[in-house]
């Protein structure tokens, strides 16, 4: 974009910095990789996996019960935002992995109210969307439902992983600081994500990769949100330390025109793609990646 359209706008510049990394070849002494994970002690065939959306079901029919069997189809985990319990029940009982990611709602007997039910789902996982917590002029936020938001402390986050029953998930970490103070607070995993640009001039997420996976790789799960558009995307973040991918927007354009089919086919496609890097970079599979194979232009 020009005449400053893009200036500022975060997703813009994840964009860019995606496409600033670029990959050597590494072919003698390769393998056929696997691209299966074990996470939170569920084995999924491929790191990639659905983004958190939001009343999917308004935007397609049954939407939410045809990201899940997609998902389900393509070996991975579907993941919820904003959805009512029904919905969430529903997904949990198709025997995909499912994730629950809950709003920062001011009212803290909601978020566990919301943990309880995920829970006893069988849920994979759940977590709060720390970054949705405030308007753009720094006031209160309020859900299009309503709801008030508001910041969460390190100690209410330590309430809620306590809480859980399960791998709890703090998404919206854009900073060590926050990576290293959810760690700290009992979190199992971070979603490192700007929240489709709700910050103007955010970092790239993958540009912090390298500093938060010094920190806490191996202590926490870190996963990476906003800009992931296809297998190489995916294999730079995993080669910059992230340990699995979400993928949101790609996916909203094959859901609605192929339903669940839709779903599986990117999903497939990216896994596929993926493994092409693998191959070529000498990486047996994704936990197995040098991060020298990456070069910044």
């Amino acid at each position: 974009m020009e005449n400053g359209k893009s200036a500022g706008n975060s997703d813009v510049i994840t964009r860019q910095y995606y496409d600033s990394l670029l990959i050597e070849m590494r072919v003698l002494d390769s393998v056929f990789p696997s691209t299966g994970i074990t996470l939170f002690g569920r084995e999924l065939r491929t790191p990639i996996m659905t983004a958190a959306f939001s009343r999917l079901n308004e935007t397609c029919e049954d939407g939410f019960a045809k990201l899940a069997e997609g998902a389900k189809a393509a070996g991975t985990a579907a993941w919820m935002g904003i959805g009512g319990d029904e919905e969430f029940r529903a997904l949990a009982a198709s025997g995909v992995p499912a994730v629950k990611i809950i709003k920062p709602y001011r009212d803290n007997d909601e978020i566990l109210r919301q943990l309880e039910v995920a829970r006893s789902c069988g849920a994979m996982a759940a977590g709060v969307d720390v970054d949705h917590c405030v308007a753009k002029d720094g006031t209160v936020a309020f859900t299009r439902e309503g709801d008030a938001v508001a910041p969460k402390t390190t100690e209410e986050i330590r309430s809620f992983a306590e809480a859980a029953g399960i791998p709890f998930i703090v998404k919206g970490v854009l900073s060590v600081h926050d990576a290293v103070k959810s760690a700290e607070a009992g979190a199992g995993a971070i979603v490192v994500s700007h929240h489709h640009a709700i910050m103007p001039c955010a970092v790239p997420p993958a540009r912090l990769l390298p500093q938060i996976a010094r920190e806490l790789k191996g202590r926490v799960v870190i996963i990476v949100d906003c800009g992931i558009a296809g297998g190489a995307d995916a294999f730079k973040a995993l080669a910059l330390g992230a340990d699995a991918v979400c993928v949101g927007r790609p996916l909203l354009g094959p859901l609605i025109k192929e339903g669940a089919d839709g779903v599986r086919k990117l999903l497939q496609t990216m896994t596929d793609e993926l493994a092409g890097f693998l191959a070529r970079t000498g990486s047996p599979d994704p936990m197995h990646i040098d991060p020298a194979v990456i070069h910044h232009t």
